[in-house]
């Protein structure tokens, strides 16, 4: 019964060699965001205000540049493997699959673009504060970062980012209960699309939605490695 699921829909295998790219993309990317999670534990969250947040990186500046480019290449890593996925299960729902690319491709435009742009000048930013001389030179460094600090603080980017992610990988998660996919990993799909909402809808209460971001980024990683896995065999 397990196996009639598994191809209850037709696979263009003349893709097959995407579908082996998609499945090391999306073992590559769950790797990262594991080495992010540990790199980021031992130093937390930065602090809100731009002075603070200048010192902060100016202690952890070769960590942060290390998150950085790991985040950087998550996205880029996203490309394939939402390629392969759109692929693997357009025969079943092409135009909710095509929204779903659409989705994970304003995430991806709004991560590199906004999130990780504004977090390279602030790491910049912060190695010119930490060798200023003066207080006068300092305060020009402090106030060049109140503007990517206050982009990074917006809880409309935060809205953006969580949402698009979301809901592609929720909408995935939906085609994915009729196809090629084990039914584990839509349910993962789906969980991690509806945690996103709750995160963005429960943002008022700090405590709740920090619980929420943790829990679906977890899930994000797991369901990236599992889907993953199945494209890898897809390819083969």
């Amino acid at each position: 019964m397990r196996a009639q699921n598994m191809m209850a829909a037709p696979v263009e295998l003349d893709w097959k060699w995407l579908y082996r790219v998609g499945g090391i993309s999306a073992f590559a990317l769950g790797f990262s965001y594991i080495i992010i999670i540990m790199l980021y534990l031992p130093v937390g969250a930065p602090p809100s205000e731009a002075e603070a947040r200048l010192l902060y990186l100016a202690e952890n500046t070769t960590l942060w540049w290390m998150i950085l480019a790991l985040s950087v290449l998550t996205d880029f890593l996203f490309v394939p493997v939402t390629v392969a996925l759109y692929l693997a299960l357009k025969e079943i729902n092409r135009n909710m699959m095509l929204m779903a690319v659409v989705c994970v491709g304003l995430f991806i435009l709004l991560d590199l673009a906004i999130t990780w742009t504004n977090y390279a000048s602030l790491i910049m930013l912060s190695s010119n504060y930490a060798t200023a001389t003066n207080d006068a030179e300092r305060a020009v460094f402090v106030t060049a970062a109140i503007y990517p600090t206050m982009i990074l603080k917006s809880s409309l980017l935060f809205v953006y980012n969580t949402l698009t992610l979301g809901v592609g990988i929720f909408m995935i998660g939906l085609v994915m209960l009729k196809g090629i996919f084990s039914k584990s990993t839509a349910y993962m799909g789906l969980a991690t699309g509806i945690l996103a909402t709750v995160a963005v809808v429960g943002s008022m209460f700090v405590s709740a939605l920090s619980a929420t971001i943790i829990l679906a980024s977890i899930l994000t990683t797991v369901w990236v490695m599992f889907a993953g896995y199945r494209l890898y065999r897809l390819g083969q």
